[in-house]
C-alpha cells in the first residue's frame, strides 16, 4: 500500500487550516504544529501544508509563488458532478478562487479551484463506463 504525502507552502498557516476543513479534510494533530498542518483527504492521501520558512528547509531550490507559477495540480475524483460543484463552492466560500469556468466533456465534468496560498486543486467526475473504457470516440 502506498500513501501520498503532498508538500505545499502557505504563507498564513490558520488560514489553510480553515480552508481546507471548510472543503470537508480533516487535521491529523500527531503531524500538526506551529509550522505544518497534516491535511487528511483520505486514509491514504495526505497534504502537508507548510509554513513557507519551514517548506525551505526541506530543499535548495528557490519556493516558487503558487499565485504567480504553477508547479503541480493536483486532481481528486469525486462521485457527482453535484459533489463537485459543492466542494468548489464550499472553497470559493472559504477564500479559495476558482480560476476558470467548469469544464464539461459530457463524459467528464471538472472545476478548478485554487486555495489562498494559489496552489491549483481540480476535482472531476468522470462517467464510471468512461473510466473503465476510456472517453467516447466522437470526444477522444
Amino acid at each position: 500500500m502506498t500513501s501520498i504525502f503532498v508538500n505545499i507552502p502557505t504563507n498564513d498557516l490558520e488560514r489553510s487550516v480553515a480552508f481546507y476543513r471548510a472543503l470537508g479534510c480533516a487535521i491529523n494533530p500527531n503531524f500538526t504544529d506551529e509550522n505544518a498542518a497534516c491535511v487528511v483527504w483520505s486514509h491514504d492521501i495526505f497534504f502537508m501544508v507548510l509554513r513557507r520558512e519551514f517548506f525551505a528547509t526541506f530543499t535548495d531550490k528557490p519556493i516558487g509563488e503558487p499565485k504567480e507559477w504553477a508547479q503541480v495540480s493536483l486532481s481528486f475524483t469525486r462521485d457527482s458532478r453535484a459533489d463537485v460543484d459543492a466542494i468548489v463552492e464550499a472553497g470559493v466560500a472559504a477564500g479559495g478562487t476558482e480560476p476558470h469556468p467548469a469544464q464539461d466533456y459530457g463524459f467528464m465534468y471538472s472545476r478548478d479551484l485554487d486555495d489562498p496560498d494559489g496552489n491549483s486543486l481540480g476535482f472531476l467526475y468522470m462517467d464510471p463506463v468512461a473510466a473503465e473504457q476510456g472517453p467516447p470516440a466522437e470526444t477522444a
